[in-house]
């Protein structure tokens, strides 16, 4: 998604990637980097912007909106397995934290999410939604 999102001159950022996510005070799970995320946001020269990430701490920020992309785990698999841009999912310890967070941490970002949207379709689709959305 923010693939294709960037292909159509948006800002993305994936949160995995690019010192983002640190680890938290008692180094128990990663959390959002607070002064550089603070700093993106109150800053309305980069806005729209796209993230991409799931941290523990991420319902301390004020995001304009938080969208969840949501896909049966059979669909999931299929396309980790597919891609060729990031190699998580490709080993059993990654395909059982996908499964633990379906279960887990899913109903969480459900509920705390503003627009819940069906991940099925092809990216396109999501992005043109999105791309409307924001319009």
């Amino acid at each position: 998604m923010l693939e294709e999102l960037a292909a159509r001159g948006y800002r993305t950022i994936d949160t995995d990637y690019g010192g983002w996510q640190v680890p938290s005070a008692d180094g128990s799970e990663l959390v959002f980097d607070g002064e550089r995320m603070t700093a993106l946001l109150a800053n309305p020269g980069v806005k729209p912007v796209f993230l991409a990430g799931c941290v523990a701490n991420q319902g301390e920020f004020a995001f304009d909106a938080v969208i969840l992309l949501s896909a049966p785990e059979a669909v999931i698999l299929q396309r980790v397995r597919d891609r060729t841009n990031n190699p998580y999912g490709s080993t059993a310890e990654d395909r059982a934290e996908i499964f633990r967070n379906l279960r887990d941490v899913e109903p969480l970002l459900r509920a705390s999410c503003d627009l819940e949207l069906d991940a099925t379709r092809a990216i396109v689709e999501l992005a043109d939604e999105v791309e409307a959305l924001i319009r």
